[in-house]
């Protein structure tokens, strides 16, 4: 079956160059466009998609309220791919807290483009390592870190803590399982046993709370 997508973005140039790259793909169908907050999370409703492209800055209500709004709405809600500039830093980082499944630049290539919808819509987490570290430096150097000790942190085992910290930098399973010479289908089951204890969705979640948390460093 193809993927649905929504595309949400308050320029129509852009959502017609997004609509372009993707009507080549045989297994994405774009479903749906908006021009504001609002009108997402009325066609979310409406047209059940499995992927929303989400823009930040947007006239009615922006990209991180309508995130909020969307994701939220239980089981089975569309996942939400955030697409951003650099300098939207400290909006990506409210959107992922929100409950986005990950983030885009802009300038994204086609090819990144359709391979990221093709992850969040698996139900995985978007992480690139070098946009991540770059989020997250501006938001340790830039003074907004938000310490907290999250429910379930301290049901945590060491190694379990020392996945985490190592999903915060941005490895994947299988180069966790390298550095830590064990089996990647081992370190599979700490990542679902620590999002279970903290009460969390996904990776992208489980960075946030890394940062928030003291655990992760941003070096």
């Amino acid at each position: 079956m193809s993927i649905r997508v929504l595309l949400v973005d308050d320029h129509a140039l852009a959502r017609t160059g997004f609509r372009m790259v993707l009507d080549t793909e045989p297994d994405i169908e774009v479903v749906g466009e908006a021009a504001t907050g609002r009108q997402a999370i009325h066609s979310a409703r409406r047209l059940a998609p499995d992927v929303v492209l989400m823009d930040v800055r947007m006239p009615e209500l922006d990209g991180i309220a309508a995130t909020r709004e969307i994701a939220g709405a239980g089981n089975g809600a569309p996942r939400v791919l955030i697409l951003t500039t650099f300098d939207l830093d400290e909006y990506v980082y409210d959107a992922l807290a929100a409950g986005a499944s990950g983030f885009l630049l802009k300038d994204v290539g086609p090819e990144q483009l359709t391979e990221a919808i093709r992850v969040v819509a698996a139900g995985e987490a978007l992480l690139a390592p070098t946009v991540t570290r770059r989020l997250i430096d501006e938001l340790v150097c830039g003074g907004r870190r938000r310490l907290r000790t999250p429910p379930g942190f301290d049901e945590l085992t060491p190694r379990e803590l020392k996945v985490l910290e190592l999903v915060a930098q941005g490895l994947s399973n299988a180069e966790i399982a390298e550095l830590l010479t064990v089996e990647e289908t081992t370190i599979k089951t700490h990542v679902s046993r620590l999002l279970a204890k903290l009460g969390l969705r996904d990776r992208v979640q489980a960075v946030v709370l890394a940062y928030e948390s003291g655990l992760a460093r941003g070096a």
